[in-house]
């Protein structure tokens, strides 16, 4: 589980696995035992989330959308895409 990014308590990673065929990029981020997946492409969005309310998803996607390229290229490095 390759961490890409610690802010403000949210912890954002891949999982070592992510599919076959592997799916779009995307992110995990957890906090406090809240999960949640964030999609990069076609565009950012939530794909799921347990335990973040409305506050904390707007939170991440903000967050997301700040790093988008660091994540992307970083996601690019890990996986070869």
């Amino acid at each position: 589980m390759p961490v890409m990014l610690r802010l403000d308590g949210y912890i954002f990673f891949f999982y070592s696995n992510e599919g076959d065929p592997r799916e779009p990029i995307h992110i995990h981020v957890r906090k406090a035992g809240s999960e949640a997946k964030i999609w990069l492409e076609p565009t950012i969005g939530v794909a799921e989330s347990k335990g973040f309310n409305s506050k904390d998803q707007s939170a991440i996607l903000r967050i997301v959308f700040t790093h988008r390229v660091l994540i992307a290229e970083a996601w690019r490095d890990y996986f070869g895409d």
